[in-house]
């Protein structure tokens, strides 16, 4: 799916796990690492059982496997810490580290929005090595209600100080999609397994193509 991208785009709306960090396989291993503390064995679950789960919603599908002492908040940060101090296992996604410099370089803006907590967000954005070229982050700690909801991205834009459709979003689920979408960002729909969106303006495969969508700031405009 390809289209004519406004003329007024202005900044770039990153999400984080999935779209510039392949994350899953740390999250499983830190839910593995961070639940043995307490007792639950979860090695017999498939590699990335959870995938794209949020947390609450795993410990809620835990519920016949944990004890009852076991607090949320110590399991969590559990999960938290072992994350953390695995980051150096990170695999950038193809491309992802190249095309933020490049529009770096453009002089766009460029921020994330994020469904991770706020120590995950910055873990993932400093192991990236790419903190420097954000002017901010949003985490699910900043706001009330997380993706699918266009809180997050309304967030950003009002942060911004744009009109939402002068910001790309660029998301790899349809919860994402939707969560710009509704907030009225230009949603660009990261699609590298050809899978498909409910409804984007752009789907790419390579995010190179990103760079396209601000042909102007090539002259320095």
């Amino acid at each position: 799916m390809t289209c004519t991208p406004p003329p007024d785009l202005e900044a770039v709306a990153w999400d984080i796990d999935g779209t510039l960090v392949d994350s899953e396989p740390l999250h499983h291993r830190a839910l593995v690492a961070g639940s043995a503390v307490f007792g639950m064995d979860l090695s017999d679950l498939p590699d990335q059982a959870y995938r794209g789960i949020h947390i609450n919603d795993v410990w809620d599908i835990l519920r016949p496997r944990r004890p009852d002492a076991v607090a949320f908040d110590e399991w969590m940060h559990a999960i938290y810490d072992h994350y953390v101090a695995n980051t150096h296992e990170l695999v950038p996604v193809p491309g992802a580290v190249e095309t933020v410099k490049a529009l770096a370089g453009k002089g766009v803006r460029q921020v994330c929005v994020s469904n991770s907590s706020r120590r995950i967000v910055d873990a993932n954005l400093e192991a990236l090595g790419i903190s420097a070229f954000m002017a901010f982050s949003i985490s699910l700690d900043d706001v009330t209600n997380g993706k699918p909801d266009p809180e997050p991205y309304r967030t950003a834009v009002e942060r911004l100080n744009l009109a939402p459709p002068a910001v790309a979003a660029v998301e790899d689920s349809n919860t994402g999609a939707r969560s710009a979408d509704e907030a009225g960002l230009y949603v660009v729909g990261y699609t590298p397994s050809g899978g498909g969106f409910g409804r984007v303006d752009l789907a790419v495969d390579d995010l190179a193509e990103v760079t396209a969508l601000f042909p102007a700031r090539a002259a320095g405009g």
